[in-house]
């Protein structure tokens, strides 16, 4: 018995065939999307809003008004990361803040209301 054992071992050991499950490749997408925004309050709040699920950087620059983001394709996607910014008041890759969302954004970080330099 105990030869038996070590024989099967020996074989299934060397070449790797016992039941291993093989890594799970995740995709991984990096993009840039359009996004409004003045300031740091801005900012903070564009970067949390697309830390939806799948996300894993979020990163926003407020002199090129754009949002880098690296994220997983299995989980999330472009437009829906740019819903959930707009959702946050900001317009993002052509996906409008609604009136509500807008509105509820601080006075000093409504991009549309007054014509604001963005330095």
């Amino acid at each position: 018995m105990k030869y038996a054992l070590i024989l099967l071992i020996a074989v299934f050991g060397s070449t790797g065939a016992i039941a291993q499950k093989p890594a799970k490749v995740k995709k991984i997408e990096t993009c840039t999307l359009d996004v409004a925004g003045v300031c740091g309050d801005c900012k903070r709040r564009i970067e949390k809003a697309a830390l939806v699920k799948g996300v894993k950087i979020a990163t926003w620059d407020k002199k090129a008004q754009k949002l880098k983001v690296v994220y997983q394709t299995a989980k999330v996607n472009e437009q829906q990361i740019a819903e959930a910014v707009a959702n946050a008041g900001h317009d993002a890759a052509g996906v409008a803040a609604t009136d509500e969302s807008y509105s509820s954004l601080p006075a000093c970080c409504r991009y549309r209301d007054k014509s604001i330099e963005i330095h």
